[in-house]
């Protein structure tokens, strides 16, 4: 029987350093291959935490932040292992990662990239595959309306968002805090478009892949805590725009333009939707800090909705 393909683990890090000093732990005892941090210009002390904590690590220090596609791009091209497990610096990973999805890409040579199953902090499933964008799927997700469609047997197991997940199969697309990815497959599509700096650069490259007739896997082998967010709760605005941005560039690529026009349609109005209800909330609240917060929420979105080239397909 053939054994796992060598698998080496990057991380792309900004600004986490006690998140991503756990996740070097985890990794270190799945024994990968090789381990690679690409830092986006950390600030607090991420940099000599590595270089001290994990002397055996490969670090590459960029100047700045060149965005997450970028720095995957640039760990891929630092490793030599024919499979990257490419990790999030708030994820944590078992001891049996590596060589679970080792074999998996052996088993399933059609597979380009394998998501394993993902997991909160509590142990509680995270849902990690997802239909490409569309105006249907936004409504579905925007409005709450998932939540509905997981409590009918009938259509839970129908939508990608609310299926179980407990087996392997192809999906659309997985999310990106835990990839294992196949070289050659990447390397045939060019790897992840450094135009995305932050969200969807995962949703295009299998989009990608899938048009070059790969297939993207949803691989229940091994399970990854996922914390989420770690690198951008502090910065909420900025990330509301920066995902308007990337969904723009996404639908221009890849969707038709009444496609397109339709989905960012559904999405403004949801916007709209959000900050009526904030400013009523405005109304009620009496003064101090949540007020302050509220009005600073009410400024950021009404500044997004008023930037008008945003929203055109």
């Amino acid at each position: 029987m053939t054994g796992p393909l060598a698998v080496a683990v990057a991380v792309v890090s900004f600004n986490t350093r006690e998140t991503l000093r756990a996740c070097l732990r985890s990794v270190a005892s799945a024994n990968p291959a090789e381990t690679i941090v690409v830092d986006n210009g950390s600030t607090d002390g991420s940099l000599e935490m590595v270089r001290s904590a994990f002397p055996h690590v490969t670090l590459r220090a960029n100047a700045g932040n060149c965005g997450y596609g970028a720095a995957a791009n640039e760990a891929m091209a630092a490793s030599s292992a024919p499979v990257l497990l490419l990790l999030n610096s708030d994820t944590v990973i078992g001891a049996d990662a590596v060589v679970a999805l080792g074999r998996y890409l052996v088993d399933h040579p059609q597979a380009a990239i394998a998501g394993p199953r993902l997991a909160n902090a509590d142990g509680t499933l995270q849902r990690s595959t997802h239909p490409f964008p569309s105006a249907g799927d936004a409504l579905l997700a925007e409005t709450g309306l998932h939540h509905v469609v997981r409590r009918v047997p009938v259509l839970r197991e129908r939508s990608w968002r609310t299926w179980s997940h407990d087996r392997a199969r192809a999906v659309p697309w997985v999310l990106g805090a835990a990839l294992a990815i196949r070289r050659s497959a990447f390397e045939a599509v060019g790897g992840f478009d450094q135009a995305f700096f932050m969200y969807l650069e995962e949703v295009d490259l299998c989009r990608r892949l899938h048009c070059a007739a790969f297939e993207v896997h949803f691989a229940p082998v091994t399970t990854v805590v996922h914390l989420g967010g770690a690198s951008t709760a502090c910065r909420g605005e900025a990330m509301q725009r920066e995902l308007v941005v990337s969904l723009g560039r996404y639908l221009r690529r890849h969707a038709a333009p009444t496609h397109a026009g339709r989905l960012l349609g559904v999405l403004r109005a949801v916007h709209r939707a959000r900050l009526a209800r904030d400013r009523l909330r405005m109304r009620l609240l009496p003064a101090g800090s949540a007020r302050q917060g509220l009005r600073d929420a009410i400024a950021a979105r009404e500044a997004l909705l008023d930037e008008r080239g945003l929203w055109q397909p």
